[in-house]
């Protein structure tokens, strides 16, 4: 993914509220959400080139997410795939703060990410441009393709809207997934004297500034929300582009079950 907000542990009726918008080449092939075959307890698109993924969740309540660090001056030719990153948290049984502490010494053989595991409304974070993997606190975060939290114009948007829209003083009961693809649709770019220095120009700093990215050969793919309420609800919608213009919603919604019943899920 390259934009994410998320309100944690911080809401009345949801353990996690999650939007975020995966930007990528037209031409890479993937897969959309579905249950996988091969572990049919993760749910999940996948990428059809290098295997991983970008968003999953399990029936457990497992998540994981992960984004890249747009640094063009720190790029390894040869470097695995990030989204196994992702995938190997959800078909795996390590706790989130366990798997990002035993990844950390391997991060340095990555291209810049980061990755965002949590199980319900607990979450573990682990940037190889940060020191360290990091317990997240409740309350509502960011991240685009700079660390946890960094103040781009975009980031700033997307967690000033996902406060406002989980807001517990003006919302009550649950909330509509449409308004948070509603959030992820913004396609305004932001003006040029805001927007960070990552490398690549200002003409393509600014083709990036959009929570929606649209250009001629790159841009938003897919955008995702998860929902996980704290009474084991857990739904999930993905809705997918076509150089900019959608194409398919796909929705699902199911009871968190607990691990060991997952497992035996999973042998059966």
């Amino acid at each position: 993914m390259c934009l994410l907000a998320f309100r944690l542990n911080d809401h009345p009726v949801y353990d996690l509220v999650f939007a975020g918008n995966r930007d990528e080449h037209y031409d890479r092939p993937t897969a959309p959400a579905n249950f996988w075959e091969d572990h049919p307890h993760v749910l999940g698109g996948r990428d059809l080139r290098a295997g991983g993924t970008w968003m999953g969740v399990t029936r457990t309540g497992r998540w994981g997410v992960i984004t890249n660090v747009r640094d063009p001056s720190n790029v390894k030719a040869n470097a695995p795939s990030r989204g196994h990153l992702v995938s190997d948290f959800l078909t795996g049984l390590y706790e989130p703060f366990e798997y990002v502490r035993d990844l950390a010494p391997d991060a340095d053989g990555y291209n810049g990410f980061n990755l965002l595991v949590g199980e319900g409304g607990t979450c573990a974070y682990l940037s190889n441009y940060r020191d360290g993997p990091e317990q997240i606190a409740p309350g509502v975060h960011g991240i685009s393709n700079a660390v946890l939290n960094t103040s781009w114009p975009k980031t700033d948007r997307a967690r000033a809207q996902i406060r406002q829209i989980t807001d517990p003083s003006s919302v009550s009961g649950r909330l509509d997934p449409n308004d948070l693809l509603q959030l992820l649709d913004e396609r305004r770019r932001f003006p040029d004297d805001d927007l960070p220095e990552t490398g690549v120009g200002p003409e393509v700093e600014s083709i990036l500034s959009p929570i929606f990215i649209e250009s001629e050969s790159y841009g938003t793919r897919a955008s995702t929300v998860l929902l996980i309420a704290k009474d084991g609800t857990v739904t999930f919608v993905e809705r997918t582009f076509n150089r900019g213009t959608p194409s398919r919603t796909r929705r699902f919604t199911f009871d968190r079950v607990s691990r060991s019943r997952s497992e035996t899920q999973e042998s059966s």
